[in-house]
């Protein structure tokens, strides 16, 4: 019989331990108020998938209050098992369906969305890796809301940059791609993805001049030192990365990895003020954030500098 694996905490960091077997700033209030139902049940009308739900984003109760989503494109599985993520993994998953580009419109629209974040599961069984499909979500929600802004968070399309241009020939207003964590403990928290491709497709991206921003998101509480979280900054930066997203790793279940440190708010602002020193344009790091967490004003905020 198979023995289960333990959920095994880091030490709590605060001395009192009065919160348990968290630190403070890892406990929040639960979000309230009617906007969370009628988001659910948009998406429940529409029959979407949200990488706030799949993911079990930890932010998702607070998004859904304000009446936004992340939506995940391509269905709800993945063609790849990362060590980090609790979407669903197969090697075969279900073909795209042909109209989730236009519900999702029709959901962005309906939610009056000024800002619309679109995500993907990996689709490395797709000839193009789901490229096109992505671009006729961007498409739609242009007809549907010609004034919401458009972000997409993508794969790395295999290193396929026809795939990648076929994306960012829709002009979407930022693009982004997690490099995740730090050089060292890529090949174990990510499957399939390399570190440097990661830095070429955002290099491409860049260089392609079709997004105002290029964004990326680190992970941290793997177990990585302050160096390599400071030295992937600065390969961030060295690629044309406008934005980039720090937050804490949480362990989504059993069989993902362990958490490895709870980092310190001070230890997110350190990073936070590196970042900005080596000219990095915005820089977004705390224990909550994620990648497309308060992404419209996290545009705002970039957009102003």
């Amino acid at each position: 019989m198979a023995t289960k694996r333990l959920n095994i905490l880091p030490e709590n960091p605060e001395s009192s331990k009065k919160t348990g077997r968290f630190p403070s700033w890892l406990h929040r209030p639960l979000a309230k108020g009617g906007n969370l139902f009628k988001t659910e049940g948009l998406l429940n009308k529409y029959q979407l998938n949200t990488v706030c739900e799949e993911a079990k984003c930890p932010n998702r109760f607070e998004c859904y209050s304000k009446k936004t989503a992340t939506f995940l494109a391509l269905g709800k599985e993945c063609s790849r098992n990362c060590g980090f993520c609790d979407i669903d993994f197969s090697k075969t998953p279900q073909g795209p369906e042909a109209d989730e580009p236009r519900r999702i419109a029709l959901s962005v629209k309906e939610l009056g969305l000024k800002h619309a974040v679109i995500t993907m599961v990996a689709r490395d069984d797709l000839p193009d890796q789901g490229a096109s499909h992505m671009a006729e979500i961007i498409t739609a929600i242009r007809e549907e809301s010609p004034a919401c802004t458009v972000e997409v968070l993508t794969s790395d399309f295999c290193g396929n940059m026809g795939a990648l241009d076929r994306v960012l020939d829709e002009r979407p207003e930022i693009f982004n791609h997690n490099i995740e964590t730090v050089r060292a403990l890529t090949p174990r928290v990510r499957h399939k993805a390399t570190y440097d491709r990661t830095l070429s497709v955002l290099s491409h991206a860049k260089g392609s001049l079709k997004s105002l921003f290029i964004k990326s998101g680190i992970m941290v509480g793997l177990g990585e030192s302050t160096e390599e979280v400071f030295q992937t900054i600065r390969d961030l930066k060295e690629s044309g990365v406008d934005i980039i997203t720090i937050g804490q790793y949480l362990q989504p279940n059993r069989k993902k990895l362990l958490v490895k440190e709870f980092v310190t708010p001070e230890t997110f602002k350190t990073y936070e003020e590196f970042g900005q020193e080596i000219g990095v344009h915005h820089m977004y790091s705390g224990p909550f954030v994620r990648s497309s967490y308060n992404a419209h004003e996290v545009l705002q905020v970039a957009a102003t500098k």
